[in-house]
């Protein structure tokens, strides 16, 4: 394995509008992992802060047959008061509060 010289970009997060923006605070989405919140208030040692796992779908949204009934989740709105909307490919909508602002 060579030596990579110029970093690239890996992700990119996009504010919305009405969102929360922090210098200090990511929200990740890692699919059956469900959402992480690390603080990078030291960049060169992020620290996971919190994390919320779903509960395995009762029902599933995806209408493919013989999916496996795990959770999906996908993506992350966070807005000015700690308001989390994650999305689920296969159950859909979770709203959770972050309360530490």
């Amino acid at each position: 394995m060579g030596l990579v010289e110029t970093p690239s970009m890996i992700a990119r997060q996009t504010i919305r509008p009405g969102g929360l923006q922090s210098s200090r605070l990511i929200f990740a989405t890692y699919y059956n992992a469900g959402v992480r919140v690390y603080d990078i208030a030291d960049q060169s040692r992020p620290q996971e802060i919190a994390f919320y796992v779903p509960p395995n779908p009762a029902k599933m949204v995806d209408p493919r047959p013989n999916r496996p009934q795990v959770l999906q989740t996908a993506d992350c709105y966070v807005d000015r008061n700690g308001l989390m909307y994650l999305t689920d490919q296969n159950a859909g909508l979770n709203i959770l509060q972050f309360e530490r602002l």
